[in-house]
C-alpha cells in the first residue's frame, strides 16, 4: 500500500503543470518603484518586502561591508520612530521582521496579519528616506558587525578558506570581496560612508516592493501609492555598472592551512554564466548538472566516490545562478581518513572525466526533473518563499515573466543541453582549485 501511495503521489506531481500557478500582478509607480503582488488567500497573513537593487558588489572601493552595515543601521531610529521601535511595533502586532544583504541586493521584510499591511508600509516607507543616525549609533553598530565577522568568519577556517578562494576567483569584480567586508575596512566605516550609500541607493526608483499573501492587487496599489508613491525618485541614481573580470587564462590554486581544521577538503569553482533576462536556458542546464553531479546520495560524485570506491565521506556540486553578473559552478570532495587531498582531487577529476565521456543517465535526469517540479510545487505553500523568488529575480535583472518561465525551462532541459553546458564550463583555465588542510606539526 505504501508503494502504491508513493507511486500515486509521484504520478500526481509528474502530471502537474511546470509553470507556477500563482496569481501575480505587477505594476510600476510613477516614481519608478516596481511592485509585485502575489495573492494567496489561504491564511490571513501577508509578507511585505522591500528589495533595494544595491548590495555589497555595489559598494565603493575601500568601504567593503557598508551595504551590510547600513542594513543594520536601518533598524535604528527615523524622524518618526525611536531606535528599536520598528521591530518592537512589528512584534507587538504579532509579526516578525528581519533583513539580509547579498552581493546584488538588500532586502527588508515583515510577516504579519494581513490587516496590518498598511502599518508596515507606513514604517518601511519612512525609513526609506528618513533615517536618523549619529556617531553613537555608528560606533555601536560597527562593533556589532565586527563581532559578527569574528563569529562567522574569523572563528571558522572553512569560512576564511572560502573567502580567500572567492578572492582568487574574482580579481577585479566586487564578487571577490566578502559581503560582510574585509575586517580592516570594516573598522574604518563611518557615518559618511553609511549616509553616502543610503542617499545614493535607497530610493523608490531603485527598489522593488513585493507583497505576498491574503491581499487584493487594488488594495496594495492604493497603499503603495499613498506611502511609497509620494517619495521622489532619485534623479541622480547611478547606472548599475561594475568592473568586470578580465579573461582568465590560467588555473589558479591555493592551499589554506589552519591548525583548527578538523576535516580537510578540496573545492574547485569554475566561472559560469548566470540567469539572464530572456535567456535562462544555459543556467537551467547548469542547475540540473549540479543536481546530477552532487545532488545527494544518488548523484554521480556520491555513487562513484562514496559507495563504489570509498574515497570520500562527502561530495557536492553547486551552481549559484541567481546573480546579476557572472557566477560560479563548484564541485568538492571531503576525503576519507586514509585518502590524501591530492588523491581525492585526482579521484574527483577521474569521475568528472568519465561523466564527460558517458554522458547523462536519462532515468536519473527524469528523476531530478520530477524532484525539481515537486519542490517548486511545495514551495508555493510558503508566502515568504514566493516573495523571495520574485524579489531575488527582479533584483538581479529578471522580469516577472522570467521568474514564471523558469520551471518550464528546467523541465525542457535535454541531455545534450547539460553536456554542452558542462563542456563550456569545465575549463580549468577558468577555475580556482583550493585545498583546506590543517597545519602540519613538525617535531
Amino acid at each position: 500500500m505504501r508503494i502504491l501511495a508513493l507511486c500515486s503521489a509521484l504520478l500526481a506531481v509528474a502530471t502537474m503543470p511546470a509553470r507556477a500557478n500563482e496569481q501575480v500582478t505587477n505594476f510600476t509607480l510613477d516614481n519608478g518603484m516596481e511592485v509585485v503582488v502575489i495573492e494567496d488567500h489561504r491564511a490571513p497573513v501577508v509578507v511585505h518586502m522591500v528589495w533595494y537593487k544595491a548590495g555589497s558588489a555595489d559598494e565603493p572601493a575601500g568601504a567593503s561591508g557598508v551595504a551590510h552595515f547600513l542594513e543594520h543601521l536601518l533598524f535604528k531610529g527615523t524622524e518618526k520612530l525611536e531606535p528599536g521601535e520598528f521591530s518592537a511595533t512589528v512584534a507587538q502586532n504579532g509579526g516578525s521582521d528581519n533583513a539580509f544583504t547579498s552581493y546584488d541586493y538588500t532586502a527588508y521584510f515583515q510577516r504579519i496579519a494581513a490587516d496590518r499591511l498598511e502599518l508596515m508600509m507606513q514604517m518601511e516607507s519612512d525609513r526609506m528616506v528618513n533615517i536618523q543616525l549619529g556617531e553613537e549609533e555608528i560606533l555601536t553598530e560597527r562593533d556589532v558587525i565586527i563581532e559578527e565577522r569574528n563569529q562567522r568568519t574569523e572563528n571558522d577556517p572553512s569560512a576564511l578558506f572560502r573567502e580567500q578562494k572567492n578572492a582568487a576567483q574574482y580579481l577585479n569584480h566586487r564578487y571577490g570581496v566578502p559581503i560582510i567586508g574585509w575586517k580592516h575596512e570594516m573598522h574604518a566605516l563611518d557615518l559618511e560612508d553609511a549616509l553616502t550609500f543610503y542617499e545614493r541607493h535607497y530610493a523608490p526608483n531603485n527598489a522593488i516592493l513585493v507583497v505576498a499573501g491574503d491581499v487584493e492587487p487594488d488594495e496594495v496599489k492604493a497603499l503603495a501609492e499613498t506611502y511609497y508613491g509620494v517619495i521622489p525618485a532619485n534623479a541622480d541614481l547611478p547606472e548599475r555598472e561594475r568592473a568586470q573580470e578580465p579573461p582568465q587564462t590560467a588555473e589558479r590554486r591555493l592551499v589554506f592551512e589552519d591548525p583548527r581544521v578538523a576535516q580537510p577538503y578540496v573545492a574547485r569553482s569554475y566561472l559560469a554564466p548566470e540567469r539572464n533576462l530572456g535567456d535562462q536556458e544555459e543556467a537551467a542546464a547548469l542547475t540540473i548538472l549540479a543536481e546530477i553531479l552532487g545532488g545527494g546520495t544518488t548523484s554521480v560524485l556520491a555513487e562513484k566516490l562514496q559507495f563504489e570506491t570509498p574515497k570520500s565521506i562527502y561530495t557536492y556540486a553547486y551552481y549559484g545562478g541567481g546573480s546579476l553578473d557572472e557566477t560560479t559552478f563548484e564541485v568538492g570532495i571531503v576525503p576519507a581518513s586514509d585518502v590524501t587531498l591530492e588523491e581525492a582531487e585526482t579521484a574527483m577529476d577521474e569521475v568528472l572525466a568519465e561523466f564527460m565521456e558517458t554522458g547523462v543517465d536519462p532515468e536519473h535526469l527524469e528523476r531530478i526533473k520530477m524532484q525539481l517540479r515537486a519542490s517548486q510545487i511545495y514551495a508555493r505553500d510558503s508566502v515568504r518563499s514566493l516573495a523571495n523568488r520574485y524579489g531575488r529575480g527582479l533584483s538581479t535583472g529578471l522580469t516577472v515573466e522570467d521568474v514564471q518561465a523558469w520551471p518550464e525551462i528546467l523541465q525542457a532541459v535535454t541531455e545534450e543541453d547539460i553536456m554542452q553546458a558542462a563542456k563550456d564550463v569545465f575549463d580549468r583555465k577558468n577555475a580556482v582549485t583550493g585545498w583546506l588542510k590543517g597545519t602540519e606539526v613538525t617535531q
